[in-house]
């Protein structure tokens, strides 16, 4: 897919800074739909999920098959989860268990990194291009295991932040409180990608 050609995004509306997505996905040159339904999901080239509650997110999931509907899309399509994203993306969710669409091998423990007091903005090197990137963290969950085809792209204190395996990104930060536009500028690319390869739906 040429970068000319705008990507369908769409943004998982049930909670969390999903306006916020939705605009940085504008900047990076994609066409940003809010999705609170199943059917939304049709048409669409890649999804963010974005933070909030993962507990929450799962209690909206399960009305209307959107759960089953969303494991489908997730293993096809491109997805990027960001903070409680993150935690509905990995095969293991710690501190409690928890059901997660099991899209990237990675374990995730919920709320590591301490409480909304806690939260912190920090600057770490990251493998994109432009020098550190910044990073809001807010409650936010640690990953305690990666799996060998997973990419690390920026740790926090040794642990990964933002990691990709194919077609899947997650960062346990949110970049769409941040101006550095990078985060999101990487997940249109790889939609462009995939929708180049013939992948999606």
């Amino acid at each position: 897919m040429e970068k000319s050609v705008r990507p369908v995004i769409g943004v998982l509306a049930l909670q969390g800074a999903y306006a916020k997505h939705q605009a940085a996905l504008q900047t990076a040159g994609a066409e940003a739909r809010l999705v609170k339904r199943p059917a939304e999901l049709e048409g669409l080239d890649g999804l963010i999920i974005p933070g909030g509650e993962s507990t929450t997110f799962l209690k909206h999931l399960e009305r209307d098959g959107f759960f089953e509907a969303l494991k489908g899309f997730v293993r096809e399509t491109p997805a990027f989860g960001t903070c409680a994203g993150a935690i509905l993306l990995a095969t293991g969710v710690k501190n409690p268990e928890q059901a997660s669409l099991r899209a990237i091998d990675i374990t995730v423990e919920r709320n590591a990194y301490g409480r909304q007091v806690d939260s912190a903005i920090l600057s770490a090197p990251t493998s994109l291009a432009g020098g550190d990137l910044e990073m809001v963290f807010i409650r936010a969950p640690k990953i305690s295991r990666a799996g060998e085809g997973v990419e690390v792209l920026a740790e926090r204190e040794g642990a990964p932040v933002l990691v990709r395996q194919g077609h899947i990104l997650v960062a346990t930060f949110h970049p769409e409180l941040s101006p550095d536009g990078r985060v999101h500028g990487l997940f249109v690319e790889m939609v462009r990608e995939c929708k180049g390869a013939g992948h999606g739906v």
